[in-house]
């Protein structure tokens, strides 16, 4: 379920601020945006998994948070990133 190390690799190389980061904000949609759809997948094949539904939920509450915080902070960041990744909002 969890992401590949090679995949995250992937993710860190196109979606890093600056060569050393590892923590930005949109980094951190990035790997959860990964994530949630993994989990979207397997909550299509499993519907009576309750506690991946949960963490699903808490995955789309922390990436919306961020997304606000970027938005207040760059809303032509939010917009580049939301456009990158084809999340609506």
């Amino acid at each position: 379920m969890a992401l590949t190390q090679t995949r995250k690799q992937e993710l860190m190389t196109e979606y890093q601020v600056h060569e050393t980061d590892t923590g930005s904000p949109d980094l951190q949609v990035a790997l959860l945006t990964e994530r949630i759809s993994q989990l979207t997948g397997h909550l299509q094949a499993n519907p009576k998994d309750h506690a991946s539904r949960r963490g699903l939920l808490k995955m789309i509450g922390h990436r919306r948070r961020l997304l606000g915080y970027i938005n207040a902070k760059e809303p032509e960041r939010y917009q580049a990133l939301i456009k990158r990744l084809g999340i609506r909002r």
